[in-house]
């Protein structure tokens, strides 16, 4: 008999919430007073660590000291991750929701992509929901 299948996904969002819990917030149960605070606090830090994932690669045209440094940017991408879960969790999506509505954005940003994108349809976003 197969084992099942690991969901690493689902392993993350686990394994997220818990690292949240034991800083001291719990991103899977906030009252919704405290969710902006959050939703800030999370970008703010996805902010940083985008900056210091600029910081990886040879960003100045005119500097010629600089090299790529690919195992320092693949740790900024996980911290991303780290972040990036948090905030799902912050505004209420779980693992399954996060896929359930990437598969749902991919499929009409290939619709778009197949119309020529030529025209800006903010509600075509609207009946994305999970």
């Amino acid at each position: 008999m197969d084992e099942p299948k690991q969901d690493f996904l689902e392993a993350m969002f686990h394994m997220q919430a818990e690292l949240n819990r034991r800083i001291g917030v719990d991103t899977t149960a906030l009252p919704e007073e405290e969710q902006p605070k959050w939703v800030l606090n999370y970008c703010r830090a996805m902010s940083q660590e985008t900056a210091e994932l600029i910081d990886s690669v040879p960003w100045k045209w005119w500097a010629k000291y600089q090299t790529y440094d690919k195992q320092n940017a693949r740790i900024e991408v996980v911290d991303l991750f780290h972040f990036l879960i948090s905030l799902a969790q912050v505004v209420g999506l779980s693992a399954q929701d996060v896929h359930a509505l990437y598969m749902k954005k991919n499929k009409l940003n290939f619709q778009r992509q197949d119309s020529g994108y030529a025209v800006k349809d903010s509600g075509d976003n609207k009946d994305l929901k999970v």
